[in-house]
C-alpha cells in the first residue's frame, strides 16, 4: 500500500481523508453551498460520516490512488473543506471537485487548493487532462474553473434522466492549469 498523499502550498495542507475527520465531513456535508450545488448525501450522523469517508475519497484512493482530499490550514491545521480528483461513471477523464465552508469563502483557499490538486494530476498522477462539472446556476464555481484555465465544452449529464450539468476541460499535456511557480510540495 502507497503512504498517504500530502500536498502543501504556502496557506494550505492537502491531505487524504481519515475516519477522525467524520464530524467536519458531517458539517461539511450539511452546509447550505453543499447542499444547493452538489446536494444530500444522506448523511445525517457521525456513524454515516465515517461510512461516507470509507465509501467514497477512502475507496477512491485504493482504486484510482487520488481522490477527494482534506483541506486544512497550514498555520493551525483548521478545516477548511475538501478538493481533489475524482473517476465518475459517465465521464471519460477524471474531474476536479472542491468545496469549502461558507466562511472561509473567498479568500482563495479554493483556488489554492485546486491549483495543487492540478500540479499533482499533471506531475506524480502524469494525467493529460481533467474536467469538472457544475450545476448551471454555480457561477462562482465556474468563475474559478475558468480562472484555473479550463474551458467550456458544454453541457453534459451524468445519468440519462439526471439534471444536465456544465462539462469544463483543462488539457494537462499542454501545460494548463496549475502554478509553475513552484510553490507546491508533494509528499508520499
Amino acid at each position: 500500500m502507497s503512504p498517504p498523499v500530502r500536498l502543501e502550498t504556502e496557506r494550505l495542507v492537502l491531505r487524504e481523508f481519515v475516519p477522525e475527520d467524520a464530524p467536519f465531513v458531517l458539517e461539511l456535508l450539511h452546509d447550505p453551498g453543499w447542499l444547493r450545488y452538489i446536494g444530500d448525501r444522506g448523511v445525517a450522523s457521525l456513524e454515516d460520516a465515517r461510512a461516507y469517508i470509507e465509501r467514497v475519497p477512502r475507496a477512491s484512493y485504493r482504486a484510482h490512488g487520488f481522490g477527494l482530499m482534506a483541506v486544512e490550514r497550514r498555520e493551525d491545521r483548521a478545516p477548511l473543506g475538501m478538493c481533489g480528483l475524482v473517476k465518475r461513471d459517465g465521464l471519460d477523464d477524471p474531474d476536479l471537485g472542491f468545496a469549502l465552508l461558507a466562511c472561509h469563502a473567498g479568500r482563495g483557499y479554493a483556488r489554492e487548493a485546486a491549483t495543487a490538486t492540478l500540479d499533482d494530476a499533471r506531475g506524480r498522477l502524469g494525467l493529460a487532462r481533467v474536467l469538472a462539472i457544475t450545476t448551471p446556476e454555480n457561477e462562482r464555481s465556474q468563475r474559478l474553473l475558468e480562472r484555473l484555465g479550463m474551458r467550456f465544452e458544454g453541457m453534459a449529464r451524468l445519468v440519462a434522466d439526471g439534471e444536465p450539468l456544465r462539462l469544463f476541460a483543462l488539457d494537462l499535456a499542454a501545460g494548463g492549469g496549475g502554478d509553475a511557480g513552484g510553490q507546491r510540495k508533494i509528499r508520499e
